[in-house]
């Protein structure tokens, strides 16, 4: 195995054991749950942009299947940690963890709708951007309830904060991994 995929492996396997990870992948369930129940909830309170409930529901629904598989997934690995699983040079799977590629295609198509239905989340909430949240009497139809529109305008801000965040977090990956040596991993020529 080459010192990056030990890298990455060890890293993988930090992140999985990692109890604080999967809390905060439950917070994340939360966020998906509630957009899923405000789009049912309020499917008809915004007739100027009807989307925009239809955008909660979907992305929530969606949000929350694609984190209960990154839950189980993280559980499986777990699982299998915990389970000091000893791999052989022999063994014809080097590695009992890796996902199936099924999966990892039904990771990549629900990743890939999620970002398509964010882009355009963005266009809706942001197209009718403050619009009347009080049913103007000759103009009934152009209005959004007021908490429905602040909730979706604060999942969007949500969502490019973690956005944001995932990109730092990618660029700082990528520029450790050109910048470190062989040594930083402790696996010196030199015995």
């Amino acid at each position: 195995m080459t010192g990056v995929a030990k890298t990455c492996h060890h890293c993988l396997s930090k992140m999985a054991s990692n109890a604080y990870f999967m809390v905060g992948l439950l917070f994340f369930l939360a966020v998906p749950l509630t957009m899923a129940f405000v789009g049912v909830k309020s499917i008809d309170d915004c007739p100027v942009q009807p989307m925009i409930p239809l955008y909660l529901l979907v992305g929530g629904v969606i949000g929350s299947v694609k984190v209960t598989l990154l839950l189980y997934d993280i559980t499986r690995m777990r699982s299998l940690i915990s389970k000091s699983v000893v791999i052989g040079d022999d063994d014809a799977d080097e590695y009992p963890w890796r996902q199936n590629a099924n999966k990892y295609y039904v990771h990549v198509i629900l990743s890939l709708f999620l970002f398509v239905w964010f882009l355009l989340g963005n266009y809706w909430v942001f197209s009718v951007f403050q619009p009347n949240f009080i049913t103007p009497f000759h103009q009934p139809q152009d209005y959004c309830r007021k908490s429905l529109y602040l909730f979706a305008v604060f999942v969007l801000t949500l969502s490019h904060t973690v956005l944001l965040l995932l990109l730092c977090c990618g660029v700082c990956v990528h520029v450790c991994s050109q910048t470190s040596t062989r040594d930083d991993y402790g696996d010196s020529d030199e015995d």
